[in-house]
């Protein structure tokens, strides 16, 4: 589930459960109404990603190089570190500020250590 929050300056996105290729039929859309919104600042607020495939990567690389070419930035925040390593692994960490300071509230019987530890 992908939603989308807005201010004057930024767009939020908010994703929970899996960022994969079972839901890339709905990132086209999701694309369009972020980059219609026309926003400097794009927050992507991962901290209820389950899972992330190269898929998931690959729709967050979009909207990043979407900001950009708009002169605009995209901040992860919540993101796992290996929601992080499949991000390098593709190249495309620089694309991204990382919010380091961001603390995810807890998952209901999830623990940041269950989070951290599951399978990539």
């Amino acid at each position: 589930m992908i939603e989308i929050s807005t201010s004057s300056t930024t767009t939020t996105l908010v994703i929970a459960g899996d960022l994969d290729l079972a839901e890339r039929d709905q990132f086209p859309e999701v694309t369009a109404r972020v980059v219609g919104l026309r926003r400097q600042l794009l927050v992507i607020d991962m901290c209820r990603v389950t899972f992330m495939d190269s898929t998931g990567a690959a729709f967050l690389i979009s909207l990043a190089d979407a900001g950009r070419r708009r002169g605009g930035a995209t901040v992860l925040r919540g993101a796992a570190e290996r929601d992080l390593f499949v991000l390098e692994i593709c190249g495309a960490l620089d694309l991204f500020r990382i919010d380091t300071s961001h603390r995810c509230e807890p998952l209901e019987g999830v623990t940041e250590d269950d989070r951290a530890n599951a399978p990539a």
